[in-house]
């Protein structure tokens, strides 16, 4: 295959920028795919690796991008669930910013029938992510209750949907009434506006002054505290990042008291086995509430790639409901 057109990160760090290079088409080794990228899906990772701090894993591609949807190429040696020509979408540790993307064969799922292949690319790191977080380490078990902070990202839009379509009872905070509205048509039993009122009070009033059971939460900082006094008995909190700071004073008493679990955990560095299980479980529970439409993606924007700068200002920004995707 010819050069194929990728984006690069130049000058690393608050004023990093994209960059159109041509470069040599990447062929998948053993348990690989090689995937005709038709978008990416945008992360806040990717602009906190723009700016010099969080590099690929070791063994990753260096270009940006850790989520695609596209078309399968060609096959490494030993993929045999997989073929050229299928339509698929595919969680990376890197490289997602390109034509061609390499994939490993156990982080690749078919795009769901009646998902348009573009709008696919939201999919992955989303699922991935609020499944093992919510499920393997936080646990959340028939009956319980979630609150989901920042419900209008790109993890919270796919996780209010995922858990309330599975039953659970689903809270969310986000940041202006009009974003409150549309985590509760995602399904979120109630969402409240962090601006205006008090977390932790609404969950309680929700919830027979119990709390709930599983919080995932982005933001860190000052919502510590308060996600633990938001918690019920034996309830467990799970922080994907910090955006609100990592260093803070917590009090651990009502940690103790209440018998709680806190947990941090990330996916890119993962390896291909742990990812594998992730796949397999998404494969089995909620691939199926995609193909009847009960859940879907939420595509806030769609950027061509000579607008990849302008993707990562939009991202940056802030105030979007859902995905921002690079189309390729």
């Amino acid at each position: 295959m010819p050069a194929i057109k990728v984006l690069r990160i130049e000058n690393p760090g608050r004023d990093y920028r994209l960059t159109i290079k041509e470069e040599a088409c990447p062929h998948p080794g053993p348990g690989q795919v090689a995937i005709k990228v038709a978008a990416a899906g945008l992360n806040r990772a990717d602009l906190l690796q723009g700016r010099g701090l969080y590099p690929p894993p070791p063994g990753a591609s260096d270009i940006p991008g850790m989520e695609v949807s596209g078309t399968i190429i060609a096959l490494g040696e030993g993929v045999e669930h997989l073929a050229a020509g299928q339509r698929v979408c595919a969680l990376l540790a890197g490289g997602g910013y390109a034509e061609v993307a390499i994939a490993d064969a156990g982080a690749v799922l078919p795009v769901p029938e009646g998902v348009d292949l573009v709008d696919a690319a939201g999919l992955p790191e989303a699922c991935f992510t609020a499944w093992t977080n919510v499920i393997d380490t936080g646990r959340l078990a028939g009956g319980e209750t979630l609150l989901v902070h920042g419900g209008t990202s790109g993890i919270g839009t796919i996780a209010i949907q995922m858990f309330a379509a599975l039953g659970h009872r689903v809270f969310a905070t986000a940041g202006s009434d009009e974003k409150c509205a549309a985590c509760v048509n995602l399904g979120a039993a109630r969402a409240i506006n962090y601006r205006s009122e008090d977390f932790v009070a609404a969950v309680k009033d929700a919830t027979g002054g119990a709390g709930v059971d599983v919080i995932l939460d982005m933001v860190g900082g000052s919502y510590i505290q308060r996600n633990i006094a938001a918690c019920a008995q034996w309830g467990r909190i799970v922080n994907i990042a910090y955006q609100d700071g990592a260093r803070v004073e917590v009090d651990f008493a009502p940690v103790l008291a209440k018998k709680l679990t806190l947990a941090a955990t990330t996916l890119r560095g993962r390896c291909p086995d742990q990812k594998r299980l992730i796949r397999n479980a998404l494969a089995e529970i909620v691939w199926p509430l995609l193909e009847t439409g009960r859940i879907h993606p939420v595509i806030n924007r769609r950027f061509g790639l000579a607008d990849a700068n302008a993707a990562h200002a939009a991202m940056a920004k802030g105030g979007h409901v859902g995905k921002i995707l690079l189309e390729l």
